[in-house]
């Protein structure tokens, strides 16, 4: 019997809180989450002159600034913006606005800080229950639901054999996820299911009940403790490929970067090497949804993904591309300018023909619907997004 779906027609417009980690590292799921938001018909309004959330540094410090600084975002949202939905796609920020929204409906220090806070700044005071917070996962599935998401699929994702990974902090502590465990609609913090329910719609082959889900990655500890980090990772990618996983996918850009640069450092410093590539969630629905590679951000993944999803018929091989060979080049006739802090030159912009994975100053381009890569030389930081 199919499962009923409760979707709500207030998430189709919501106050969109990138952070700064998607700003970054996580550029990919930044860019895979705008596109299939508007793939779908759902509207993203980025919140005004947005702040740090305190990520995990500030609350070592101050935990209350912390809360101030998550707080103001929530407000902008609702006496800036008028949006009651604010929706979060890291599992850090979205943690911290959830913390920050408990701390201030249950602990008086922490309504104190808030008065004291906005009358310095002179921003409006936040109260407690005036915007809701919720995660990319929650915005697809309660908005469009595995039903209508399973209609639009164009690119089944049958062949992936999918382990989920959700990360530690999507579900802890339970008592800032007050609308979790709430019944079968709603995520569990034990068990939870809606990255599941919406790649099966897509037509993935789920890997149930995969035990570390909600594993730490050792994320917090990168920088600080990296050999405990790496045997983190190292655990759950041992145990995805065990389970017969040849992707894990994420929705933390914390934990798609930890579980990349640690897999690699696992086969340099300790000698494994494990086969699942990760992809985020947003970019597998992309595909699934028909959008190209490059429009979902594959290429800025350091896990290379490309062969698995050539070999599925999901992104086009190099012959389908061009029936030219991939290694050769034809120059764009034009020159484009290029800005550096002495003087304006100009810099000859090169074609290449199939998908080239390589140095960081290749970039990709659509031409007539298919994907090619684009070699820029010192080309400029902010210039580099098309």
């Amino acid at each position: 019997m199919d499962k009923k779906e409760t979707l709500r027609s207030d998430l189709k417009k919501v106050a969109y809180y990138p952070g700064c980690a998607l700003e970054g590292t996580g550029h990919a799921y930044n860019r895979s989450t705008k596109k299939i938001g508007r793939k779908l018909g759902l509207d993203l309004v980025e919140i005004k002159n947005w702040n740090c959330c305190g990520a995990m540094e500030v609350k070592n410090i101050d935990p209350e600034i912390q809360n101030y600084l998550s707080i103001r975002n929530l407000t902008i949202a609702k006496h800036q913006m008028g949006m009651d939905v604010v929706m979060a796609p890291c599992n850090g920020c979205y943690h911290n606005l959830k913390k920050a929204e408990h701390d201030v409906t249950h602990r008086e220090e922490t309504r104190k800080t808030m008065r004291k806070m906005t009358e310095r700044t002179g921003d409006a005071e936040y109260k407690a229950g005036e915007v809701e917070t919720i995660h990319a996962l929650d915005w697809i599935k309660h908005a469009i639901g595995e039903k209508n998401l399973k209609k639009q699929v164009k690119k089944s994702l049958k062949g992936l054999r999918i382990a989920n990974y959700y990360g530690c902090m999507y579900t802890r502590p339970r008592h800032i996820f007050p609308e979790k465990d709430q019944g079968p609609d709603s995520e569990s913090t034990n068990n939870p299911h809606f990255m599941d329910d919406l790649l099966e719609a897509a037509g993935a082959d789920i890997i149930q009940n995969f035990p570390l889900k909600t594993a730490c990655c050792g994320g917090a500890h990168t920088l600080s403790d990296s050999d405990t980090s790496t045997r983190l990772v190292l655990n759950i990618l041992k145990t995805a490929e065990v389970c017969g996983a040849n992707v894990i996918a994420t929705e933390c850009p914390t934990c798609h970067s930890g579980l990349e640069m640690h897999q690699i450092r696992a086969e340099k410093i300790l000698g494994i090497k494990t086969k699942p590539v990760m992809l985020y969630f947003t970019q597998l629905l992309g595909l699934a949804l028909g959008l190209s590679a490059r429009k979902v951000g594959i290429h800025e993944n350091v896990s290379n993904s490309f062969p698995l999803l050539r070999k599925q018929g999901l992104i086009w091989s190099n012959f389908q591309k061009s029936n030219r060979k991939s290694n050769t080049w034809r120059p764009i006739l034009k020159l484009f300018p290029i800005q550096t802090q002495s003087s304006w030159h100009w810099e000859k912009i090169f074609w290449s023909c199939g998908c080239r994975r390589g140095e960081s100053n290749q970039h990709t381009a659509n031409t007539k619907g298919f994907d090619f890569w684009l070699c820029i030389d010192r080309v400029p930081s902010k210039t580099r997004h098309f």
